[in-house]
């Protein structure tokens, strides 16, 4: 008996010794399962991205994760003393700085003596931009920032979260230092803003943020804790080998085009004499501006090779500046009447009368140059430039050439970079007004050729579309569009090299279409059928 009260004592000290763990081992379970349910660090970015606010999850859930060994690339995550400045470097182009007031703002009322620093970099291409939120209906809300325009440094943004608490409007700012490698002007330290749409879209605003420049990178001041990002407008840089074979397809682009400009006029005034035509004079004058114009260019370059003298009164590199200007003065001028004459023959087709129609346009195409070059010869425009090269490896080195003095550039950008684009926005109208006119004109004589055999039609249309396209591709070198790649100079490599060539060669593409226009001439004259379309496009004729 005293056996059995014994056992059942001792089964109810072990029931209320369960009973008194039960409370630390709900603590123990619910540890073990809350460590496993963390997720990795890693796999984070891809589980928000299914999340409309992405951003928000991220920052929630860098909070919580794992790491799957003692550290990750690219990933700052540990436990700092909140009483102590603290820093990390997800990268070795990336360093936060934190101060401890930041970090005490993030704790919160926790009376924990560690806070978590949390500090990573994720690519660009994951923020999507959106407009700014803007007012609806009468109510107009106030905008407290602008977004900021430009390119993400290394396009890696750097994401930086302390603690459980936001941090935002501190006393004392929190240091970003983004360092880099390439060539830049300048940048600016901006944060992440989400749309108010909430649709994980948003824009860089620099709010709250101060951009220094150290030479070797960018140190961010800012007042919060977000995404951070550099936004800069990267410099193109040539290198010193492209730089040479830029100078050498320069060169012989320009002695090709010299001697084949030679030939064209000599076709030219083949053409003029067998069939004199208004349009084949207009082609004349432009093809002798292309020579001057090359011809300039080349003993204005090699002047301040043979003769390098550095005074600035060089009375003939002032000449060789002017003859120069005055080339390219007259090169888009007769370019301009090129446009001009095609919206003649276009538009204006039947009942033109013009008196003295060639002298009018030698007025223009040869005179207003000429004034433009005189009055800025007198004004003193004319001498050496000395134009700021960059490259990649040295900062910056200087090259000579017969122009505009560094201190006239005001004038050299109104008559040679207005007036240019000008006459290439109207030529490029033309051009589009020539490919509408083909296309009419197919589609008028379509309809009249449906009686031959499939072949035979399929060949003649084929035949008709290589023309066609051959006559636009000569019209665009006369009217001078090529000069419109001169924009895409300012943002790649390739454009450089494109514009360079097809500019230097601009004497070879004109010797072509005059050896077009020779075999047309000489295909109509022993053929009595013409093409119209084609026929319309490259020769026309006008009274005197």
């Amino acid at each position: 008996m005293e056996q059995s009260n014994n056992l059942c004592v001792t089964k109810e000290r072990r029931g209320a010794m369960w009973i008194s763990l039960l409370p630390l081992t709900l603590v123990w379970l619910s540890t073990t399962h809350s460590f496993a349910r963390a997720e990795y660090c890693e796999t984070v970015l891809q589980k928000c991205q299914s999340h409309v606010s992405w951003t928000r999850c991220y920052e929630d859930s860098i909070a919580s994760c794992r790491l799957k060994g003692r550290s990750a690339v690219n990933f700052v995550h540990r436990w700092v003393n909140w009483t102590q400045e603290a820093e990390g470097s997800p990268t070795p182009h990336h360093r936060v700085q934190i101060s401890s007031a930041a970090l005490r703002r993030g704790r919160g009322a926790v009376s924990e003596d560690e806070v978590l620093l949390v500090a990573t970099v994720i690519s660009s291409t994951f923020f999507k931009l959106s407009t700014p939120p803007q007012g609806r209906g009468r109510r107009i809300r106030v905008i407290p920032d602008t977004p900021v325009q430009g390119t993400v440094l290394g396009e890696l943004v750097l994401a930086v979260r302390a603690g459980n608490h936001p941090v935002k409007n501190l006393s004392q700012a929190i240091k970003l230092t983004f360092k880099h490698n390439k060539q830049l002007e300048d940048g600016t330290c901006v944060f992440w803003q989400e749309s108010q749409l909430e649709d994980g879209t948003g824009y860089w605003s620099k709010s709250g943020c101060d951009t220094s420049y150290t030479g070797s990178g960018f140190i961010c001041s800012c007042n919060h804790l977000s995404f951070f990002a550099v936004l800069v407008n990267p410099v193109l840089s040539v290198d010193k080998s492209d730089a040479v074979n830029l100078s050498y397809i320069t060169y012989i682009g320009s002695a090709l085009s010299i001697f084949f400009t030679i030939f064209s006029l000599i076709i030219y005034i083949c053409l003029q004499r067998r069939r004199p035509e208004k349009a084949i004079s207009v082609h004349l004058q432009l093809t002798g501006a292309l020579l001057c114009l090359h011809l300039s260019f080349l003993l204005c370059c090699f002047w301040v090779v043979w003769q390098p003298n550095e005074n600035e009164k060089d009375l003939v590199c002032q000449g060789l500046g002017l003859f120069l200007h005055w080339s390219l003065l007259a090169t888009f001028s007769w370019t301009a009447l090129e446009g001009f004459h095609l919206y003649l023959l276009l538009v204006r087709v039947f009942n033109i009368y013009v008196r003295k129609y060639l002298l009018k346009l030698s007025l223009v195409g040869w005179g207003l140059p000429t004034v433009i070059a005189v009055v800025c010869g007198f004004s003193g425009v004319y001498g050496k430039y000395r134009p700021e090269l960059r490259d990649a490896k040295t900062h910056n080195s200087t090259a000579e050439i017969c122009w505009m003095s560094s201190s006239r550039l005001l004038v050299s950008y109104v008559t040679t970079v207005a007036f240019p684009c000008l006459v290439i926005l109207c030529n490029s109208c033309m051009l589009g007004l020539v490919v509408f006119k083909l296309w009419g004109l197919r589609a008028g004589t379509g309809g009249a050729e449906s009686g031959g055999g499939s072949k035979k039609m399929n060949r003649e249309k084929w035949i008709k579309l290589w023309k066609d396209c051959a006559t636009v591709l000569g019209l665009s070198f006369v009217l001078g569009l090529p000069w419109g790649l001169a924009s895409t100079t300012y943002i790649s490599l390739p454009g450089i090299y494109a514009f360079t060539i097809l500019n230097s060669l601009q004497g070879v593409f004109m010797f072509l279409w005059s050896l077009a226009l020779s075999c047309k001439s000489r295909s109509d004259n022993n053929s009595s059928i013409r093409d119209p379309s084609t026929q319309k496009m490259m020769t026309t004729s006008f009274n005197n």
